[in-house]
């Protein structure tokens, strides 16, 4: 860790000194940390370096305007209020020229100014002095939009904790650029008669790679990125993305082997894995690895991965800038989806170990949106009428792991414009807002099972933001989804907020292995009542019960587990709504029922 200073160059009447936790070639970690004296009431703060930084990617603060040298950033509308003693800390990641970081200071706008105050550097990093005059206002989170509405939250705050939640959950060896910095290298040695099966995302609060919604995730996030690229650039968090998505792209190349026609589908015994609590960093059971081929069929997992991987395609080519990669990705969407068309079935009707942790129901839902990815990819009638052909109509339960079928119809939809998509996709969100036969909470959120409510509202709001961007009932259906957004960033009875990380009120004692174990020792209790030593930035938890009711418990998997598959269209919805505010189309938000 570096200390790092530059003392007398500040008007201001003190300065701090910014803390760098990691640095690389070309960029460095770090934060600054706001302890106030007296209570902030909205705040603006400057970062002054003695070098060019090209680019600051920032939580809990929004940037406002900068100079090669020097970057001003204010609150969010969440944070604009800091009490005395919060010891309130602000993460960045910097992107400079060079091999070592910028030195540099901040300062609070608007302290010393007016001559009250003369302060110091406080020598740690923390900065006491509270602004003499407000520094600066709280911010709305959004511009104006249509009809007089501006966020509620911010959805692009909330947008880049998920993308660091995706990085807490990498797997293998991890880059000089890792922004989660209680996380190190795990499962390096991960493979089967040595074919490297390293890499990949880690499923929930567990450490198994299980495939099945590790693609899912894989390729609803890529969807969100590619339907609403305007909010990722607007947040700040375009190149974030880009690094996050690629991780388990990078792991899907390496599980499928062409010459071989093979397909591994999972890394990691459930039932031994289950049977550790402890950092991945400290594991040593076995890790067998499981597969499929042409004696054990698995056309579900694989069209999952085509999906993922076509996906991956059209963002590396198109917004991320590395053709070479896209290209690779292409190839082997391309012939893994030739494998999964002549292997027809269900993984785990072979693939026994997954089977009580992930069983599949079928493997046409996933084949249609893996057909229908690669149209978007190559232009092909083929794939489109395979996609049309594999396309199971109706009405779909969910849209989660084992249910791609509204997936599908949306990306059908947004190619032929036919009725019977738009249909299903009507119906599919209608039966989750009021009135519809899914269940609502007290407070307002569309229950559709106790196994992560969230999940499954966060997951019909992405899919109705999704409709709304393509013309479908567009102003509904934005309401629809901001409703259920809202309820999860707070909108509900205990005022919290279900992501890890957002606001000053969220889960402190999430099921999740890593974050619940000190990173100084072997040793981990996850019997402790203790919060959970390391912030799961960005996890969403399961949930309330359908009374609204909700405990912070680490023993309560139910409600309190995080999973890629939770965070998925959680991040797409975020995306759609931030979206919406860029381009003032967001509707007024619905009024919070608790």
């Amino acid at each position: 860790m570096f200390l790092l200073m530059l003392l007398g160059i500040l008007g201001s009447g003190w300065a701090a000194d910014i803390t760098v936790t990691n640095s690389w070639n070309g960029g460095f970690q770090g934060y600054f940390k706001l302890n106030p004296s007296q209570a902030l009431h909205g705040w603006k703060v400057h970062l002054v370096f003695d070098k060019p930084v090209d680019n600051i990617e920032i939580w809990r603060a929004e940037v406002e305007s900068h100079t090669p040298t020097e970057w001003v950033v204010h609150n969010m509308n969440f944070d604009a209020d800091i009490n005395p003693g919060a010891d309130f800390q602000v993460d960045f990641v910097a992107r400079a020229g060079g091999d070592s970081p910028a030195h540099g200071t901040y300062f609070i706008e608007g302290d010393g100014d007016s001559g009250s105050g003369s302060g110091s550097g406080t020598g740690g990093g923390s900065a006491t002095q509270p602004p003499s005059s407000g520094g600066g206002s709280p911010i709305t989170g959004g511009p104006a939009a249509t009809g007089g509405s501006t966020m509620k939250y911010n959805y692009g705050d909330a947008l880049g904790l998920s993308i660091l939640f995706f990085d807490a959950q990498r797997s293998g060896r991890l880059p000089s650029n890792n922004p989660i910095p209680w996380r190190g290298d795990s499962a390096v040695n991960d493979g089967d008669s040595g074919h490297d099966l390293s890499g990949g995302w880690y499923d929930a609060g567990d450490h198994v790679k299980f495939n099945l919604p590790m693609s899912f995730s894989s390729w609803v996030l890529n969807y969100g990125f590619l339907k609403f690229t305007d909010a990722y650039t607007s947040a700040g968090q375009k190149d974030m993305m880009c690094d996050m998505v690629k991780w388990p792209l990078e792991y899907f190349k390496k599980c499928w082997i062409p010459d071989q026609q093979t397909l591994y589908v999972q890394v990691g015994d459930g039932y031994a894995d289950h049977g550790f609590w402890g950092r991945p960093e400290n594991m040593n059971m076995g890790r067998p690895a499981y597969k499929v081929n042409t004696g054990c069929h698995g056309a579900d997992v694989a069209g999952n991965t085509v999906a993922a991987m076509a996906s991956g395609y059209l963002i590396f080519k198109d917004i991320c800038g590395d053709a070479a990669f896209a290209d690779s990705l292409l190839a082997a969407a391309k012939s893994l989806y030739t494998f999964a068309k002549n292997n027809r079935g269900k993984y785990t009707d072979c693939v026994t170990q997954a089977r009580d942790f992930y069983g599949s129901s079928g493997d046409a839902d996933e084949l249609s949106a893996a057909a229908i990815w690669l149209h978007k990819a190559t232009g092909d009638n083929a794939y489109l009428q395979d996609a049309k052909s594999f396309y199971p109509a109706g009405t779909a339960w969910g849209f989660n792991w084992n249910d791609a079928n509204v997936g599908a119809a949306c990306l059908l939809y947004e190619v032929t414009k036919e009725g019977k998509y738009k249909n299903d996709i009507d119906a599919f969100i209608r039966q989750y807002m009021p009135g519809g036969s899914v269940p609502m909470t007290p407070c307002g959120l569309s229950f559709r099972d106790k196994w992560g409510p969230n999940r499954h509202a966060a997951n019909a709001a992405f899919i109705a933001a999704v409709a709304a961007a393509d013309g479908l009932s567009p102003d509904e259906y934005k309401k629809y989804a901001l409703s259920q957004i809202n309820y999860i960033l707070g909108d509900n009875k205990l005022h919290i907020s279900y992501e890890i990380g957002f606001g000053n009120h969220f889960p402190k004692k999430p099921h999740h292995r890593g974050s619940s174990c000190p990173t100084n020792t072997n040793s981990c209790d996850p019997g402790s009542g203790a919060d959970n030593p390391n912030v799961l930035k960005g996890g969403l938890v399961g949930g309330p019960d359908q009374g609204d009711n909700y405990d912070d418990r680490r023993d309560d998997y139910v409600k309190n587990e995080v999973a890629c598959d939770y965070n998925a269209g959680f991040q797409g919805a975020l995306a759609g709504l931030y979206h919406f505010s860029v381009n003032n189309e967001l509707p007024p938000a619905p009024a919070a029922k608790c």
